[in-house]
């Protein structure tokens, strides 16, 4: 299928590992013009070497000086913006809320939810210019549920979709849509990593941590972060041009975390 979008730009952060990753390539493959931002010098290096038609610059989120750096380097290659992926987010710490450390609380509503805050600002003049823009937020199935021993991140994945749907409210009139995407527990390296964290809070197996999540959710098995690209492709498509302000769950139909 033709989703209509070979020559799109596309601004994609935390693009050098893991969902991130897969969503360069997905655009890649249509035909889209990709530049990406990370943190990690190495994986920057790594996705250079495999897709040299991707543009890149080194950036922390959480520093608006660097957001305006990377919006400079972007707008540059790319030659305007299209379609603005904010990926970047962190963890964040793992434990009861009265034992979180606040410097950790901070820094995890920092990259995961200001970020994107610190993004949209600076491309929406530009998205305006658009015949095709669009907004692509990344929530979490924790933006929809309680989420035991995860508070920082949480919170801030509930923020992003309320932030996401009054996106969508102010910048219909300009044409630009805003959506959300909620991956449910998401295979990889970063999945493992809070399983194991949990199941250390809890004094049990990450084995029991994963089953138990799983044991909440329709399908039985963890999402393939190529579903989470598929669909922020077809969302920047013009084939999504009345799609905006919602919050699409890809998360195996989990009812609840644990």
């Amino acid at each position: 299928m033709d989703l209509g979008i070979k020559g799109l730009r596309v601004l994609i952060t935390a693009g050098a590992s893991g969902i991130g990753l897969k969503a360069v390539e997905a655009f890649l493959r249509e035909g889209a013009k990709v530049h990406t931002c990370d943190v990690d010098k190495e994986a920057l290096a790594a996705l250079k070497k495999a897709h040299a038609t991707v543009t890149q610059s080194v950036c922390d989120v959480a520093d608006r000086a660097q957001v305006a750096a990377l919006f400079k380097d972007a707008l540059a290659a790319l030659g305007g913006l299209d379609c603005l992926v904010n990926n970047a987010g962190i963890a964040g710490p793992t434990g009861p809320v009265h034992e979180i450390n606040p410097e950790d609380w901070d820094r995890c509503l920092d990259v995961t939810l200001t970020s994107q805050f610190n993004c949209t600002r600076l491309a929406v003049e530009h998205l305006k210019q658009s015949q095709n823009p669009s907004i692509i937020n990344l929530s979490s199935a924790a933006g929809k549920f309680g989420f035991p021993n995860r508070s920082p991140y949480a919170a801030a994945k509930w923020g992003v979709i309320g932030f996401t749907k009054t996106l969508a409210m102010e910048l219909g009139q300009y044409g630009i849509r805003a959506n959300a995407i909620l991956p449910g527990p998401v295979d990889g390296d970063r999945i493992r990593r809070v399983f194991q964290a949990k199941a250390q809070v809890a004094g049990t197996s990450m084995q029991a941590i994963q089953d138990a999540t799983l044991g909440n959710a329709s399908i039985k098995s963890l999402v393939p972060p190529e579903n989470l690209a598929d669909m922020m492709v077809y969302l920047a498509s013009p084939r999504a041009r009345t799609l905006s302000g919602q919050a699409i769950s890809i998360d195996s139909d989990v009812q609840g975390l644990v």
